[in-house]
């Protein structure tokens, strides 16, 4: 792949939002130019929820697709807190094949329906413990009234997808003067004149 294949990669942020029915999630997907931190990107969110019968779309064709989750339950609904652990396990178990990831997928866990905080099952220190345990970032909100605090959700996730493209970026380059090295110290050391 060439410099400018990278470029137009990197450029693209596909971001996948999963969660239990009833979560506050809007079930679409969207598209978005935006600009942040002087690049501009390509933001692809896509929440499969009303989808999944109708592309087949697993979640494991969902977890290869996407650069970042995130993973909404309802402070008001312990089943979907439940189903919140269960997809974040999902995503951070060791990958069964040979081919592993260079860097983890970035993960956001947003407790949503704050403004129900008066019939909370879920208390805020589940949450945070839930995604220190399972190295994610959280936050919980009322999606409903703080739109603000929903566009910096994803402004933060979204930065933290474009650290690990520089992360894999900088593996893979090390990784190819690593090789050379070795190639260099096994092979261009031995070589002998006739």
């Amino acid at each position: 792949m060439d410099q400018k294949e990278q470029k137009g990669k990197m450029n693209e942020v596909k971001l996948s939002v999963l969660g239990g029915e009833g979560t506050g999630k809007s079930e679409s997907i969207y598209n978005k130019h935006l600009c942040l931190e002087g690049k501009q990107l390509n933001l692809e969110i896509y929440d499969p929820s009303s989808q999944l019968q109708k592309a087949n779309f697993s979640l494991t064709s969902k977890l290869h697709w996407a650069d970042g989750f995130v993973i909404v339950y309802d402070i008001s609904d312990r089943s979907s807190f439940a189903f919140a652990k269960a997809l974040i396990y999902r995503i951070r178990e060791p990958q069964a094949s040979h081919c592993k990831r260079a860097v983890e997928q970035a993960v956001l866990l947003v407790g949503n329906k704050q403004d129900l905080c008066h019939v909370r099952e879920v208390g805020w220190e589940e949450g945070e413990k839930l995604a220190l345990d399972n190295r994610c970032q959280f936050c919980e909100l009322s999606a409903a009234e703080q739109s603000l605090e929903v566009e910096m959700m994803f402004i933060r996730i979204i930065k933290d997808i474009l650290t690990n493209f520089k992360l894999k970026e900088k593996r893979r380059s090390s990784g190819s003067k690593s090789m050379a090295k070795l190639i260099n110290n096994v092979f261009g050391k031995r070589r002998k004149s006739v």
